[in-house]
């Protein structure tokens, strides 16, 4: 990891200290308030729970140092998705989405986009940069992409798009801002679900959006204000505490995902296996370039669905779940939610357990050839 981001990282718990007073706590206070003391003019004042609230303002703060840019709190990733597109999009605009991303952001755009008079179209992460970007609004794309783990170049697509015009949406969250730096690469907008790795421990719900455009911050904070897509000021003061602890996590999941994936590329059982950080993946080179750490997601393709659902359910240290990112191994078999995969198509997300004794149980559990 690069330096500068040893030194955000090495921050990332010590950011409320310039804020404190002698004997106040120094764990982040969780403030649950509806109303506060509001006496005479309420300008310059905290006014009502819908507009802000102190335990959003701290999680925003160490959302914005991991970016570098100002973040605003949301109480899903799709959440944040949303607001972007309804703040920054109009009718007769057309948007650019990854066909291999995320679903449920495609049905979004195909169930409420297209009856606004928005034209939502899609092409593959891998190849996202053939057909150019002319007459795009707004171009999205998701990288390493979920779950196929395809990577497009993203300060190719941002200089590509931007010479038409068009906005670059990034969907950084399989990659943190630790592990990829879209705004960086110059994207104009990063959105990403904090339930996953930034919160860790798979209690919560969050996301958030950051951007260093001030116009685009001011909408998306106006949006949020009137349209009431608040976070829970629990649930923020959940992910702030998840946060601190963010670098430590992530770095063993990346660390032992390099570890698991090589041993499984080497598997008799596995008939592929897509992870960035193996030599002979299709997205090693750019993701040499473009991101600081290979991540801790794995495509693992078994030979069937009963063999991929026989090693999900009889391996001892992986949680059969949906989602990723939590402190605990999981993977689940992606095609039952209908993502273009094959059927024996694995997203296994590596966790933090001690390596060796989770390779043990996965060899166990994979099918014997």
């Amino acid at each position: 990891m690069p330096d500068h981001d040893n030194s955000r990282a090495a921050r990332l718990a010590h950011l409320r200290r310039h804020e404190l007073e002698k004997g106040d706590p120094v764990p982040l206070p969780l403030t649950m308030a509806a109303m506060y003391h509001l006496p005479g003019d309420p300008s310059g004042f905290r006014q009502y729970g819908r507009f802000n609230n102190p335990t959003w303002d701290a999680v925003e703060a160490i959302l914005s140092h991991l970016e570098d840019a100002p973040a605003i709190a949301f109480p899903s990733g799709m959440a944040a998705i949303s607001s972007v597109f309804f703040t920054l999009l109009k009718t007769g605009d057309r948007i650019l989405l990854p066909s291999d991303g995320y679903y449920t952001t495609r049905v979004l755009a195909d169930r409420f986009l297209k009856p606004l008079g928005i034209t939502a179209d899609t092409r593959p992460t891998a190849s996202f940069l053939d057909g150019g970007f002319d007459d795009y609004r707004l171009v999205f794309v998701e990288t390493p992409s979920n779950p196929g783990l395809d990577i497009c170049d993203i300060e190719m697509v941002c200089k590509a798009a931007h010479a038409t015009g068009a906005l670059v949406v990034a969907d950084n969250t399989t990659m943190t801002p630790l592990g990829q730096r879209p705004l960086d690469l110059g994207a104009d907008v990063v959105v990403a679900a904090d339930t996953k790795a930034p919160n860790g421990h798979s209690d919560v719900l969050f996301g958030h959006v950051a951007s260093r455009d001030a116009k685009i911050i001011a909408a998306l904070t106006e949006w949020r204000k009137f349209a009431g897509g608040i976070p829970g000021p629990f649930e923020a003061w959940l992910v702030h505490r998840g946060l601190e602890t963010l670098d430590v996590r992530f770095d063993r999941m990346c660390n032992s995902a390099e570890i698991v994936a090589r041993r499984l590329a080497e598997h008799p059982a596995a008939q592929s296996v897509r992870f960035p950080g193996l030599e002979n993946d299709p997205a090693h080179n750019l993701a040499r370039a473009q991101m600081q750490r290979f991540g801790f997601l794995i495509g693992l393709r078994l030979g069937s669905e009963a063999e991929a659902e026989a090693f999900i359910d009889g391996c001892e240290l992986i949680q059969p779940a949906t989602s990723f990112g939590g402190v605990h191994t999981s993977a689940e078999r992606r095609a039952r939610w209908g993502d273009a995969v094959a059927p024996g198509f694995v997203r296994l997300s590596i966790g933090c357990e001690p390596v060796e004794e989770l390779w043990k149980a996965i060899e166990a559990a994979l099918p014997k050839v």
